[in-house]
């Protein structure tokens, strides 16, 4: 009897403190998570969720390139190794550049200066802005765009890639088969692999890296080749194709999961405080950005026009200017006038670290991007207003719903991760630039 009594107090003990607990519940929780659940297709707040580092069933990919660690563990030292950088304009350039130079780790994976520069760049600096031109090389003779490098954080949720989205055969890239020959770079989309596998095999030769059987026998790789696609015949194991398959398996597992936002979304209520959850109301709620930034890495694959300046306008860019057909962004891939000035919605998380922001690095931090979209004034007058978004006007945020929402934005969508940054290439370079003023900035060699 006595037995009983002490179960029946213990079960009323744990009710009493499980009723206290649902009455003093951040109302913050609730009603963010209200708001999460209103938005998601399936009413959960965990499609907002990134898969945990190594659940790669759960990461998209090509099923003609199944992620495994063997491809990553490749996948991430070929990203970062200047060895394969064998094809530059000018001999003595040889070995110094990677697809980490315009692509920096500690820059939110998005070059430090305002032009991601790798053939015919040199220097580094602290974190990527020391990035400047060789002298000695014609500004046509530089590997150089007329747009920022995006982010390569969260790609597996990117389905057709680059500001135009040019790249993939389906999704948004459905029926545009006539456009691919328009380009040779966009002739890979007829491989019929994913986005991002196409994009790194042509970004080989765009790049001037060389991916040869030789090379990597040179390099130390081919042990790695051999572990990683043990199915694929040796004739063509080391090619441009697997070693694209390697990093686009790693860029897949570029995933900011740890930052508070994700833990919140797993069910960490304390991982951000309240200012940064009443930012994120903001965020999904009245600022409207929910509408373009969804899903798990809060991007879209969809073009908007927001009337951003160029990256010529910068002035501090190579080889481009007013005639660039970049500054068309999708327009610039299918040719259509209604497409012209449109850019893909790109992910969000680490961007406090970016030192530049939009396609024409016209914004240095996410305040002046909150501001920008906050008084919704296009900067670029020679953006037609007809392709301006309909969305983008102002949105009279107050100046703590300003402050809160970039609060959100820089603390609660960052995720430090040097965890994915190999310690050592095989060529036992510096990563990610070798040339003589990168090594003294990177204090290595």
């Amino acid at each position: 009897m006595r037995q009983v009594v002490y179960i029946l107090c213990f079960f009323t003990i744990c009710t009493f403190f499980r009723c206290t607990e649902d009455k003093l519940a951040n109302p913050l929780d609730v009603e963010l998570t209200n708001r999460l659940q209103g938005l998601s297709a399936t009413g959960s707040v965990t499609d907002y969720a990134l898969p945990d580092d190594g659940d790669y069933a759960s990461i998209p990919q090509d099923p003609q390139n199944p992620i495994t660690e063997d491809k990553i563990s490749l996948g991430r030292m070929l990203f970062f190794e200047t060895g394969l950088a064998l094809a530059p304009a000018r001999p003595y350039n040889e070995g110094t550049y990677s697809c980490g130079s315009c692509h920096v780790p500690t820059a939110a994976f998005t070059a430090g200066a305002v032009q991601g520069i790798a053939d015919g760049g040199v220097g580094f600096g602290d974190n990527g802005e020391g990035r400047s031109g060789i002298q000695l090389y014609d500004p046509s003779e530089m590997d150089v765009q007329g747009r920022r490098p995006l982010s390569m954080l969260n790609t597996a949720y990117v389905t057709n890639t680059t500001w135009s989205g040019k790249f993939g055969s389906d999704f948004a890239n459905e029926d545009t088969e006539h456009l691919w020959h328009l380009d040779p770079a966009t002739e890979v989309n007829s491989l019929g692999l994913a986005a991002m596998e196409s994009q790194v095999i042509e970004g080989f030769e765009l790049h001037r890296m060389v991916i040869s059987k030789d090379v990597m026998d040179d390099l130390g790789y081919t042990q790695y080749f051999d572990d990683a696609f043990a199915t694929v015949p040796t004739r063509e194991r080391y090619t441009r194709k697997y070693a694209s398959f390697a990093i686009s398996a790693y860029l897949r597992s570029l995933l900011t999961n740890q930052a508070p936002f994700q833990k919140w979304v797993k069910g960490d209520m304390q991982a951000m405080g309240d200012a940064e959850k009443r930012g994120a109301l903001v965020f999904f709620d009245k600022a409207g950005c929910y509408k373009c930034h969804k899903g798990p890495a809060l991007n879209a694959n969809e073009f908007y026009g927001l009337g951003v300046k160029d990256l010529y306008e910068t002035g501090l860019a190579f080889d481009t200017d007013e005639n660039d057909k970049a500054k068309f962004g999708r327009g610039e891939f299918t040719g259509a006038e209604e497409d012209n000035y449109k850019f893909k919605v790109p992910q969000l998380y680490n961007l406090k670290e970016a030192p530049f922001l939009f396609h024409g690095s016209s914004m240095h931090n996410l305040r002046e991007a909150v501001d920008y979209f906050n008084e919704g004034i296009p900067e670029n007058p020679n953006v037609p207003a007809s392709q301006i978004a309909p969305h983008f006007k102002p949105l009279y945020l107050t100046e703590i719903e300003v402050e809160e929402l970039t609060l959100f934005l820089e603390k609660s969508l960052y995720d430090p991760v040097d965890r994915h940054v190999p310690e050592f290439v095989l060529s036992g370079n510096c990563i990610p630039n070798n040339d003589q003023i990168s090594q003294r900035d990177l204090d290595c060699n």
